[in-house]
Protein backbone atom coordinates (compact mmCIF):
# COMPACT_ATOMS: atom_id res chain seq x y z
CA UNK A 1 0.00 0.00 0.00
CA UNK A 2 1.71 3.65 -1.06
CA UNK A 3 1.79 5.98 1.61
CA UNK A 4 -0.72 8.92 2.03
CA UNK A 5 -0.18 11.99 0.40
CA UNK A 6 1.18 14.66 2.19
CA UNK A 7 -1.60 17.32 3.68
CA UNK A 8 -1.24 20.64 5.10
CA UNK A 9 -2.35 21.06 8.93
CA UNK A 10 -4.73 23.85 9.19
CA UNK A 11 -3.15 25.51 12.12
CA UNK A 12 -0.96 28.82 12.27
CA UNK A 13 2.18 27.12 12.45
CA UNK A 14 2.33 25.26 8.93
CA UNK A 15 2.25 21.76 9.91
CA UNK A 16 2.74 19.49 7.57
CA UNK A 17 1.68 15.51 8.03
CA UNK A 18 4.06 13.87 5.49
CA UNK A 19 5.48 10.17 5.30
CA UNK A 20 8.56 9.73 7.58
CA UNK A 21 11.13 6.95 6.19
CA UNK A 22 10.78 3.81 8.32
CA UNK A 23 8.26 5.58 10.96
CA UNK A 24 5.16 5.71 8.96
CA UNK A 25 3.52 9.42 8.85
CA UNK A 26 5.53 12.07 10.71
CA UNK A 27 4.50 16.22 11.34
CA UNK A 28 7.24 18.05 9.52
CA UNK A 29 7.62 22.37 9.59
CA UNK A 30 7.15 23.58 6.24
CA UNK A 31 8.90 27.55 7.47
CA UNK A 32 11.15 27.96 10.09
CA UNK A 33 9.68 27.85 13.75
CA UNK A 34 12.11 29.72 16.50
CA UNK A 35 12.10 27.97 19.80
CA UNK A 36 9.88 28.39 22.40
CA UNK A 37 7.01 28.38 19.57
CA UNK A 38 3.45 27.01 20.57
CA UNK A 39 2.77 24.76 17.73
CA UNK A 40 -0.22 22.49 18.93
CA UNK A 41 -2.84 22.22 21.61
CA UNK A 42 -4.59 18.50 21.15
CA UNK A 43 -7.44 17.54 23.24
CA UNK A 44 -7.29 14.35 24.51
CA UNK A 45 -10.11 11.71 24.86
CA UNK A 46 -9.89 9.73 28.31
CA UNK A 47 -11.18 5.92 28.57
CA UNK A 48 -11.55 4.53 31.98
CA UNK A 49 -8.92 1.24 32.13
CA UNK A 50 -12.08 -1.24 32.07
CA UNK A 51 -13.35 0.60 29.23
CA UNK A 52 -9.64 0.30 27.72
CA UNK A 53 -9.10 -3.34 28.66
CA UNK A 54 -12.16 -4.53 26.84
CA UNK A 55 -11.94 -2.72 24.37
CA UNK A 56 -9.36 0.13 23.53
CA UNK A 57 -6.23 -2.30 23.68
CA UNK A 58 -7.79 -5.03 21.00
CA UNK A 59 -7.97 -1.80 18.40
CA UNK A 60 -5.04 0.16 16.17
CA UNK A 61 -5.59 2.50 19.41
CA UNK A 62 -3.34 0.71 21.64
CA UNK A 63 -0.29 1.89 20.18
CA UNK A 64 -1.25 5.84 20.12
CA UNK A 65 -2.62 5.30 23.88
CA UNK A 66 -0.93 6.28 27.64
CA UNK A 67 -1.88 6.50 30.89
CA UNK A 68 -3.43 10.28 32.18
CA UNK A 69 -2.22 11.36 35.47
CA UNK A 70 -5.44 9.62 37.31
CA UNK A 71 -5.26 6.30 35.83
CA UNK A 72 -7.18 6.59 33.22
CA UNK A 73 -5.98 5.89 29.49
CA UNK A 74 -5.88 9.05 27.25
CA UNK A 75 -5.62 9.21 23.44
CA UNK A 76 -4.28 12.79 21.80
CA UNK A 77 -6.57 14.14 19.07
CA UNK A 78 -5.45 16.51 16.20
CA UNK A 79 -1.72 16.28 15.51
CA UNK A 80 -0.82 15.11 18.84
CA UNK A 81 -0.39 11.46 17.88
CA UNK A 82 1.32 11.54 14.82
CA UNK A 83 4.16 13.22 16.54
CA UNK A 84 7.31 10.60 15.90
CA UNK A 85 9.85 9.55 19.08
CA UNK A 86 13.52 10.60 19.04
CA UNK A 87 16.31 10.28 21.70
CA UNK A 88 16.83 13.92 20.60
CA UNK A 89 13.57 15.29 20.81
CA UNK A 90 12.63 18.97 19.72
CA UNK A 91 9.22 19.24 20.91
CA UNK A 92 8.41 19.36 24.28
CA UNK A 93 5.08 18.95 25.66
CA UNK A 94 2.92 19.70 29.37
CA UNK A 95 0.00 18.12 30.10
CA UNK A 96 -2.97 20.34 31.13
CA UNK A 97 -5.21 18.41 33.52
CA UNK A 98 -7.90 21.12 33.75
CA UNK A 99 -8.51 21.37 30.26
CA UNK A 100 -7.78 17.80 29.05
CA UNK A 101 -5.29 18.31 26.86
CA UNK A 102 -1.99 18.67 26.32
CA UNK A 103 0.87 21.41 24.95
CA UNK A 104 3.20 21.21 22.38
CA UNK A 105 6.22 23.70 22.15
CA UNK A 106 9.43 24.05 19.47
CA UNK A 107 12.56 23.26 22.14
CA UNK A 108 15.19 24.81 19.48
CA UNK A 109 14.98 26.30 16.39
CA UNK A 110 13.30 24.03 13.48
CA UNK A 111 14.31 24.81 9.66
CA UNK A 112 11.71 24.54 7.00
CA UNK A 113 11.51 20.59 5.99
CA UNK A 114 12.55 19.39 9.27
CA UNK A 115 10.49 16.64 11.28
CA UNK A 116 9.32 17.39 14.85
CA UNK A 117 10.07 14.83 17.54
CA UNK A 118 8.92 14.10 20.95
CA UNK A 119 10.51 11.75 23.60
CA UNK A 120 8.33 8.57 24.06
CA UNK A 121 10.47 7.13 27.23
CA UNK A 122 12.52 5.02 27.85
CA UNK A 123 10.33 1.85 27.07
CA UNK A 124 9.42 1.66 23.75
CA UNK A 125 7.43 -1.29 22.33
CA UNK A 126 8.68 -0.77 18.96
CA UNK A 127 11.93 -1.17 17.00
CA UNK A 128 13.54 2.61 16.25
CA UNK A 129 14.33 3.38 12.65
CA UNK A 130 17.65 3.09 11.91
CA UNK A 131 18.36 0.55 15.34
CA UNK A 132 18.55 -2.83 15.01
CA UNK A 133 15.88 -3.44 12.41
CA UNK A 134 14.82 -1.01 9.73
CA UNK A 135 11.24 -2.06 10.04
CA UNK A 136 8.49 -0.17 11.87
CA UNK A 137 6.48 -2.75 13.10
CA UNK A 138 4.98 -2.32 16.59
CA UNK A 139 6.52 -4.80 19.44
CA UNK A 140 3.88 -4.20 22.14
CA UNK A 141 5.47 -4.67 25.41
CA UNK A 142 3.85 -6.91 28.31
CA UNK A 143 4.11 -4.15 30.21
CA UNK A 144 0.51 -2.80 30.54
CA UNK A 145 2.02 0.61 31.56
CA UNK A 146 4.85 1.20 29.01
CA UNK A 147 2.07 2.87 26.72
CA UNK A 148 3.08 5.85 25.15
CA UNK A 149 5.70 6.32 28.25
CA UNK A 150 7.52 9.36 27.63
CA UNK A 151 4.30 11.85 28.04
CA UNK A 152 4.74 14.22 30.52
CA UNK A 153 6.78 11.87 32.81
CA UNK A 154 3.00 11.01 34.28
CA UNK A 155 3.70 7.19 33.90
CA UNK A 156 4.73 5.60 37.36
CA UNK A 157 7.21 3.08 36.59
CA UNK A 158 6.93 -0.26 38.39
CA UNK A 159 10.95 -0.25 39.51
CA UNK A 160 10.41 3.57 41.20
CA UNK A 161 10.37 3.22 45.01
CA UNK A 162 6.36 3.90 46.27
CA UNK A 163 5.82 6.97 47.66
CA UNK A 164 6.08 6.58 51.58
CA UNK A 165 3.02 9.30 52.11
CA UNK A 166 0.42 7.39 49.68
CA UNK A 167 -1.20 5.26 52.09
CA UNK A 168 -3.15 6.06 55.63
CA UNK A 169 -5.02 9.10 56.57
CA UNK A 170 -3.93 11.90 54.30
CA UNK A 171 -4.50 15.09 56.87
CA UNK A 172 -2.42 13.59 59.52
CA UNK A 173 0.17 15.85 60.85
CA UNK A 174 4.06 14.21 59.82
CA UNK A 175 6.43 15.73 62.37
CA UNK A 176 9.49 17.31 60.89
CA UNK A 177 11.87 15.16 61.02
CA UNK A 178 9.95 12.46 59.27
CA UNK A 179 9.12 14.71 56.16
CA UNK A 180 11.60 14.01 53.17
CA UNK A 181 13.40 17.32 53.43
CA UNK A 182 14.70 20.05 55.36
CA UNK A 183 13.48 23.35 55.34
CA UNK A 184 15.43 26.44 55.64
CA UNK A 185 14.62 28.59 58.46
CA UNK A 186 14.76 31.96 56.89
CA UNK A 187 14.80 34.09 60.86
CA UNK A 188 16.48 32.27 63.38
CA UNK A 189 14.56 33.48 66.27
CA UNK A 190 17.27 32.86 68.55
CA UNK A 191 20.73 34.29 66.55
CA UNK A 192 20.72 37.45 68.60
CA UNK A 193 20.57 35.68 71.86
CA UNK A 194 24.16 36.38 72.14
CA UNK A 195 25.62 39.68 71.89
CA UNK A 196 28.20 39.36 70.07
CA UNK A 197 25.87 38.37 66.96
CA UNK A 198 24.00 41.58 67.37
CA UNK A 199 24.29 43.51 64.29
CA UNK A 200 24.28 47.19 64.45
CA UNK A 201 24.19 50.20 62.07
CA UNK A 202 25.15 53.61 62.46
CA UNK A 203 22.56 56.35 63.03
CA UNK A 204 22.66 60.36 63.93
CA UNK A 205 21.48 61.11 67.40
CA UNK A 206 21.62 64.45 69.50
CA UNK A 207 22.02 65.05 73.05
CA UNK A 208 19.08 66.83 74.69
CA UNK A 209 19.65 69.17 77.78
CA UNK A 210 16.01 69.99 78.38
CA UNK A 211 13.26 67.26 78.38
CA UNK A 212 10.49 69.58 77.21
CA UNK A 213 12.06 70.08 74.22
CA UNK A 214 11.85 66.38 72.83
CA UNK A 215 7.95 66.85 71.86
CA UNK A 216 9.15 69.93 69.70
CA UNK A 217 12.25 67.50 68.38
CA UNK A 218 9.64 64.55 67.28
CA UNK A 219 7.48 66.53 65.68
CA UNK A 220 10.29 67.91 63.39
CA UNK A 221 11.55 65.23 62.66
CA UNK A 222 8.39 63.44 61.57
CA UNK A 223 7.78 66.71 59.59
CA UNK A 224 11.29 66.96 57.74
CA UNK A 225 10.90 63.11 56.32
CA UNK A 226 13.56 61.80 58.51
CA UNK A 227 10.50 58.99 60.78
CA UNK A 228 11.71 56.73 57.98
CA UNK A 229 11.09 53.01 58.29
CA UNK A 230 15.10 51.38 58.49
CA UNK A 231 14.64 52.98 62.30
CA UNK A 232 10.98 51.85 62.90
CA UNK A 233 12.42 49.00 65.19
CA UNK A 234 13.77 51.51 67.17
CA UNK A 235 12.43 53.96 70.00
CA UNK A 236 13.47 57.24 69.47
CA UNK A 237 14.24 58.70 72.62
CA UNK A 238 16.84 57.09 75.11
CA UNK A 239 17.77 58.31 78.51
CA UNK A 240 20.87 56.73 79.86
CA UNK A 241 20.83 55.55 83.51
CA UNK A 242 24.09 55.54 83.99
CA UNK A 243 24.81 59.63 82.95
CA UNK A 244 21.23 60.49 82.98
CA UNK A 245 21.62 62.25 79.61
CA UNK A 246 18.54 62.38 77.21
CA UNK A 247 19.47 61.55 73.44
CA UNK A 248 16.67 61.39 70.54
CA UNK A 249 17.52 59.42 66.97
CA UNK A 250 17.51 61.93 63.89
CA UNK A 251 18.08 59.30 60.93
CA UNK A 252 20.23 56.69 59.86
CA UNK A 253 23.33 57.20 58.55
CA UNK A 254 22.80 57.44 54.46
CA UNK A 255 26.08 55.00 53.80
CA UNK A 256 25.75 52.62 56.76
CA UNK A 257 23.62 50.22 54.53
CA UNK A 258 25.38 47.21 55.41
CA UNK A 259 25.72 45.59 59.02
CA UNK A 260 28.44 45.07 61.08
CA UNK A 261 29.42 42.86 64.70
CA UNK A 262 28.90 44.68 67.77
CA UNK A 263 32.42 43.91 68.52
CA UNK A 264 33.57 46.93 66.25
CA UNK A 265 30.90 49.64 67.24
CA UNK A 266 33.24 52.03 66.22
CA UNK A 267 31.78 54.20 63.37
CA UNK A 268 32.59 53.38 59.87
CA UNK A 269 35.62 55.14 58.37
CA UNK A 270 34.61 58.05 55.98
CA UNK A 271 36.45 61.88 55.06
CA UNK A 272 33.54 63.97 55.93
CA UNK A 273 30.75 62.30 57.20
CA UNK A 274 27.63 65.00 56.85
CA UNK A 275 24.57 65.43 59.90
CA UNK A 276 21.50 66.28 59.28
CA UNK A 277 20.41 69.61 59.76
CA UNK A 278 19.43 70.59 63.76
CA UNK A 279 15.73 71.45 64.23
CA UNK A 280 15.02 74.93 64.86
CA UNK A 281 14.46 76.77 66.91
CA UNK A 282 18.66 77.19 66.58
CA UNK A 283 18.29 78.15 70.28
CA UNK A 284 17.57 74.82 71.21
CA UNK A 285 19.93 73.64 73.71
CA UNK A 286 20.93 70.54 71.81
CA UNK A 287 24.88 69.02 71.29
CA UNK A 288 26.07 68.67 67.56
CA UNK A 289 24.77 65.46 65.77
CA UNK A 290 26.78 62.71 66.20
CA UNK A 291 27.29 59.09 64.97
CA UNK A 292 25.71 56.19 67.59
CA UNK A 293 25.81 52.24 66.82
CA UNK A 294 21.85 50.92 66.99
CA UNK A 295 20.65 47.90 66.47
CA UNK A 296 19.65 46.95 63.02
CA UNK A 297 16.58 44.68 63.36
CA UNK A 298 13.54 44.55 66.30
CA UNK A 299 14.26 42.21 69.03
CA UNK A 300 13.11 38.60 68.39
CA UNK A 301 13.40 37.02 71.47
CA UNK A 302 13.29 38.65 75.65
CA UNK A 303 16.81 37.82 75.35
CA UNK A 304 17.70 40.07 72.47
CA UNK A 305 15.72 42.80 73.63
CA UNK A 306 17.70 43.44 76.92
CA UNK A 307 20.80 43.12 74.77
CA UNK A 308 20.09 45.05 71.96
CA UNK A 309 18.03 47.70 74.51
CA UNK A 310 21.85 47.94 76.38
CA UNK A 311 23.03 49.90 73.05
CA UNK A 312 20.16 51.35 72.35
CA UNK A 313 15.89 50.67 73.32
CA UNK A 314 14.92 48.50 70.74
CA UNK A 315 11.44 47.23 70.34
CA UNK A 316 10.07 43.78 70.93
CA UNK A 317 8.80 42.31 67.82
CA UNK A 318 8.93 38.56 67.52
CA UNK A 319 8.07 36.89 64.12
CA UNK A 320 5.84 34.67 63.71
CA UNK A 321 5.28 34.72 60.26
CA UNK A 322 8.26 32.71 59.17
CA UNK A 323 8.02 29.72 61.39
CA UNK A 324 7.22 26.39 59.60
CA UNK A 325 3.99 25.54 59.18
CA UNK A 326 2.73 21.97 59.67
CA UNK A 327 2.61 19.19 57.00
CA UNK A 328 0.11 16.74 56.38
CA UNK A 329 0.70 13.39 55.02
CA UNK A 330 -1.44 13.96 51.95
CA UNK A 331 0.48 16.94 51.42
CA UNK A 332 4.06 15.29 51.85
CA UNK A 333 3.08 12.85 48.91
CA UNK A 334 1.76 15.63 47.09
CA UNK A 335 5.63 17.06 47.12
CA UNK A 336 7.26 13.61 46.89
CA UNK A 337 5.44 13.05 43.34
CA UNK A 338 6.34 16.16 41.89
CA UNK A 339 10.10 15.70 42.92
CA UNK A 340 9.43 12.63 41.34
CA UNK A 341 8.49 14.22 38.43
CA UNK A 342 10.78 16.74 38.24
CA UNK A 343 13.62 13.64 38.78
CA UNK A 344 12.62 11.85 35.98
CA UNK A 345 11.74 14.79 33.44
CA UNK A 346 15.93 15.88 34.15
CA UNK A 347 17.27 12.35 33.43
CA UNK A 348 15.16 12.31 30.10
CA UNK A 349 16.80 15.62 29.23
CA UNK A 350 20.65 14.30 29.52
CA UNK A 351 19.48 11.88 26.51
CA UNK A 352 19.43 14.76 24.03
CA UNK A 353 22.68 16.17 25.34
CA UNK A 354 20.87 19.01 27.95
CA UNK A 355 21.83 18.96 31.17
CA UNK A 356 20.09 16.70 33.76
CA UNK A 357 18.33 20.21 35.40
CA UNK A 358 14.88 20.10 35.64
CA UNK A 359 12.18 22.53 37.20
CA UNK A 360 8.25 21.62 37.61
CA UNK A 361 5.53 24.03 38.98
CA UNK A 362 2.83 21.79 39.93
CA UNK A 363 -0.95 22.45 40.67
CA UNK A 364 -1.23 23.68 44.10
CA UNK A 365 -2.12 21.19 46.85
CA UNK A 366 -5.42 20.55 46.66
CA UNK A 367 -5.79 21.00 50.92
CA UNK A 368 -4.01 24.71 50.45
CA UNK A 369 -5.70 27.96 49.77
CA UNK A 370 -4.48 28.83 46.55
CA UNK A 371 -4.96 32.51 44.96
CA UNK A 372 -8.10 33.56 42.78
CA UNK A 373 -6.83 33.38 39.09
CA UNK A 374 -3.79 30.77 39.55
CA UNK A 375 -3.25 28.65 36.66
CA UNK A 376 -5.14 25.78 36.81
CA UNK A 377 -2.69 23.27 35.10
CA UNK A 378 0.88 22.21 35.91
CA UNK A 379 4.06 22.97 34.10
CA UNK A 380 8.04 21.33 33.37
CA UNK A 381 10.70 22.70 31.91
CA UNK A 382 13.74 21.25 31.29
CA UNK A 383 17.26 23.42 30.87
CA UNK A 384 18.07 24.42 27.44
CA UNK A 385 21.13 26.32 27.29
CA UNK A 386 23.00 23.85 25.45
CA UNK A 387 20.23 23.31 22.49
CA UNK A 388 19.24 26.90 22.13
CA UNK A 389 23.13 28.21 22.75
CA UNK A 390 21.41 30.33 25.02
CA UNK A 391 23.17 31.03 28.35
CA UNK A 392 20.03 32.53 30.29
CA UNK A 393 17.64 29.21 29.64
CA UNK A 394 18.25 27.64 32.59
CA UNK A 395 15.09 25.41 34.03
CA UNK A 396 13.62 27.39 36.16
CA UNK A 397 14.00 30.20 34.41
CA UNK A 398 12.31 28.35 31.22
CA UNK A 399 9.61 26.82 33.79
CA UNK A 400 8.78 30.81 34.84
CA UNK A 401 8.51 31.39 30.92
CA UNK A 402 6.28 29.04 30.20
CA UNK A 403 3.60 30.14 33.33
CA UNK A 404 4.22 33.55 31.81
CA UNK A 405 3.23 32.59 28.25
CA UNK A 406 0.30 30.51 29.76
CA UNK A 407 -1.23 33.29 31.45
CA UNK A 408 -0.81 35.91 28.74
CA UNK A 409 -2.36 33.80 26.38
CA UNK A 410 -5.63 32.48 28.78
CA UNK A 411 -5.79 36.62 29.25
CA UNK A 412 -6.05 37.23 25.64
CA UNK A 413 -7.48 34.03 24.83
CA UNK A 414 -5.19 33.26 22.12
CA UNK A 415 -5.29 29.46 22.79
CA UNK A 416 -6.56 28.13 19.71
CA UNK A 417 -4.61 30.66 17.41
CA UNK A 418 -1.07 29.28 18.84
CA UNK A 419 -0.08 32.85 19.81
CA UNK A 420 1.27 32.13 22.94
CA UNK A 421 5.12 31.31 22.50
CA UNK A 422 7.73 32.53 24.24
CA UNK A 423 10.16 33.50 21.73
CA UNK A 424 12.39 36.24 22.85
CA UNK A 425 10.76 38.83 20.06
CA UNK A 426 7.34 38.50 21.83
CA UNK A 427 8.19 38.22 25.49
CA UNK A 428 7.40 41.44 25.91
CA UNK A 429 3.98 41.20 24.51
CA UNK A 430 3.25 38.29 26.67
CA UNK A 431 4.39 40.10 29.70
CA UNK A 432 1.95 42.91 28.87
CA UNK A 433 -0.61 40.60 28.06
CA UNK A 434 -0.51 38.95 31.14
CA UNK A 435 -2.31 41.87 32.40
CA UNK A 436 -6.06 41.70 32.09
CA UNK A 437 -7.51 44.59 32.13
CA UNK A 438 -10.96 43.13 32.68
CA UNK A 439 -9.78 41.86 36.84
CA UNK A 440 -8.90 43.87 39.86
CA UNK A 441 -5.48 44.16 40.92
CA UNK A 442 -5.80 42.80 44.10
CA UNK A 443 -2.57 42.14 46.26
CA UNK A 444 -0.48 39.07 44.08
CA UNK A 445 -2.76 38.90 41.61
CA UNK A 446 -0.50 39.74 38.39
CA UNK A 447 2.45 37.79 40.20
CA UNK A 448 3.44 34.73 37.98
CA UNK A 449 3.65 32.36 40.84
CA UNK A 450 1.81 33.52 43.55
CA UNK A 451 0.62 30.80 46.21
CA UNK A 452 2.54 28.27 44.04
CA UNK A 453 5.51 25.94 44.78
CA UNK A 454 8.21 24.89 42.39
CA UNK A 455 10.26 21.87 42.39
CA UNK A 456 13.93 21.78 41.06
CA UNK A 457 16.75 18.96 40.76
CA UNK A 458 19.48 21.47 41.33
CA UNK A 459 19.33 24.54 43.62
CA UNK A 460 18.83 28.23 41.49
CA UNK A 461 21.40 30.15 40.59
CA UNK A 462 21.07 33.50 41.83
CA UNK A 463 19.79 34.92 38.93
CA UNK A 464 16.89 32.22 39.32
CA UNK A 465 16.45 33.31 42.86
CA UNK A 466 16.19 36.74 41.78
CA UNK A 467 13.43 35.54 39.07
CA UNK A 468 11.49 33.38 41.51
CA UNK A 469 11.55 36.43 44.21
CA UNK A 470 10.17 38.53 41.58
CA UNK A 471 7.83 36.25 40.45
CA UNK A 472 6.50 35.92 44.48
CA UNK A 473 6.81 31.66 44.32
CA UNK A 474 5.55 30.39 47.59
CA UNK A 475 7.96 28.04 47.99
CA UNK A 476 10.93 26.43 46.31
CA UNK A 477 12.36 22.76 46.54
CA UNK A 478 15.52 21.49 45.45
CA UNK A 479 17.26 18.49 45.62
CA UNK A 480 21.35 19.19 44.66
CA UNK A 481 22.96 21.87 46.28
CA UNK A 482 25.28 24.40 44.74
CA UNK A 483 27.43 25.33 47.16
CA UNK A 484 29.52 28.10 45.04
CA UNK A 485 26.38 28.80 42.37
CA UNK A 486 22.93 28.58 44.51
CA UNK A 487 21.07 31.58 45.54
CA UNK A 488 18.97 29.58 47.64
CA UNK A 489 21.39 28.98 51.00
CA UNK A 490 24.62 28.22 48.50
CA UNK A 491 26.55 31.21 47.14
CA UNK A 492 23.70 33.35 48.79
CA UNK A 493 20.10 33.28 50.31
CA UNK A 494 18.47 36.24 48.49
CA UNK A 495 15.17 35.09 50.84
CA UNK A 496 17.12 36.42 54.02
CA UNK A 497 18.76 39.64 52.73
CA UNK A 498 17.84 42.93 54.21
CA UNK A 499 14.91 44.44 52.57
CA UNK A 500 13.45 42.05 49.93
CA UNK A 501 10.06 42.63 49.57
CA UNK A 502 9.30 39.40 49.47
CA UNK A 503 10.32 36.00 50.75
CA UNK A 504 9.84 32.60 49.72
CA UNK A 505 10.49 29.21 51.64
CA UNK A 506 13.28 27.09 50.78
CA UNK A 507 13.66 23.17 51.57
CA UNK A 508 16.27 21.06 50.53
CA UNK A 509 15.17 17.32 49.77
CA UNK A 510 16.80 15.07 51.64
CA UNK A 511 17.04 14.77 55.38
CA UNK A 512 20.79 15.37 57.33
CA UNK A 513 22.81 12.66 57.63
CA UNK A 514 20.69 10.11 55.83
CA UNK A 515 20.97 8.80 52.50
CA UNK A 516 17.93 9.50 51.01
CA UNK A 517 19.03 12.29 48.63
CA UNK A 518 22.08 10.50 47.15
CA UNK A 519 19.76 7.95 45.90
CA UNK A 520 17.66 10.93 44.50
CA UNK A 521 20.29 12.64 42.64
CA UNK A 522 21.90 9.79 41.29
CA UNK A 523 22.78 10.82 37.15
CA UNK A 524 21.90 14.28 37.96
CA UNK A 525 25.74 15.30 38.65
CA UNK A 526 26.73 18.70 37.10
CA UNK A 527 30.10 20.53 37.82
CA UNK A 528 30.09 23.15 40.90
CA UNK A 529 30.76 25.87 38.91
CA UNK A 530 27.08 25.76 36.71
CA UNK A 531 24.56 28.31 37.47
CA UNK A 532 21.30 26.36 38.12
Amino acid sequence: MSAPPDIEHLNTSGLLIQHSPGRGRGVFASKPLPAGTLIERSPVLLFTKQEYAEHGKHTVLDHYTFNWRDGRMALALGIGSVFNHSEQPNVSFELEAKTESIRYTISRRIEAGEELFIFYGHKLWFEQHGQSSTTSTMVKSSDPDDGWGGLGAIDDSSTEEVNPFSEGNPNDVIPESELPFTRLKLVDDTEEDLPENIRTIQAWAVDVARPQDITTILKWIKSSGLDTPDLAHLKRVRRSPSTGITSVLLSAYPSALSSFPTSDLSPPETSSPIPPPLPPPSSLPLSPPYLTPVPSSPALTPLSTTHKSSIWPTVYAPRRKYEFEEWTRGRAAWAWDAMSLVVKAANEAKLPGELPIAAHVPLAYQGDVGEEGEPGVEFMACDTRTSTRHPLRHATQNVIRKVADYLAAEASSSFSTGKADSTDANAAQSAEAAQPSTVAAANGKNYLLTSLTLFTTHEPCIMCSMALLHSRVKEVFYLVPMEGTGGCGGAACLSRLKGVNHRFGIARWGREGEGEGERWREGLEVGGDVDA
